[in-house]
């Protein structure tokens, strides 16, 4: 289906207007997937994303502001995503004494292993999503949107 039967116009669309339109739609089924994918783990995607991110650091703790440098998308929640986490068990947080305005976090063996499985259901879910196209396709793809 093309773009303009998806949107429902007979309007010849600007190519400049055509592109990001369907860059939209792209972007909205691939979180439709991966939120789905994530679904039976009870997080969502900006969790997961600083799951990743706390895995990443490998045993550092990492701040708030670490946090939201490295998130894929930019949020203002953070603290809200991490209490959330918090709640499930996945990532402690520590007060430094000495600067009750310093929050350490550091992910949990509960949510590294979670983490595992997540990483399964996404990477089934990564696969799914460009199976249509070949490695060199994807490699320009990439350095396409490398572009941005």
């Amino acid at each position: 289906m093309n773009i303009e039967e998806h949107i429902k116009t007979n309007e010849q669309i600007p190519q400049e207007r055509r592109t990001i339109i369907h860059m939209m739609l792209v972007t909205n089924t691939i979180n439709e997937h991966i939120a789905l994918a994530l679904k039976p783990f009870d997080v969502s995607i900006q969790q997961f994303n600083v799951l990743r991110i706390l895995r990443g650091q490998k045993g550092k703790p990492a701040n708030l502001s670490t946090l939201n440098e490295r998130m894929v998308t930019k949020m203002s929640n953070t603290t809200r995503l991490v209490d959330k986490l918090l709640t499930k068990g996945y990532v402690n947080r520590i007060t430094c004494p000495s600067n009750r305005r310093k929050v350490e976090i550091n992910i949990t063996d509960k949510g590294k292993k979670s983490l595992i499985e997540m990483d399964k259901a996404m990477c089934q879910t990564e696969g799914e999503l460009v199976k249509n196209f070949s490695t060199e396709e994807l490699n320009h793809l990439n350095g396409l949107l490398d572009k941005f």
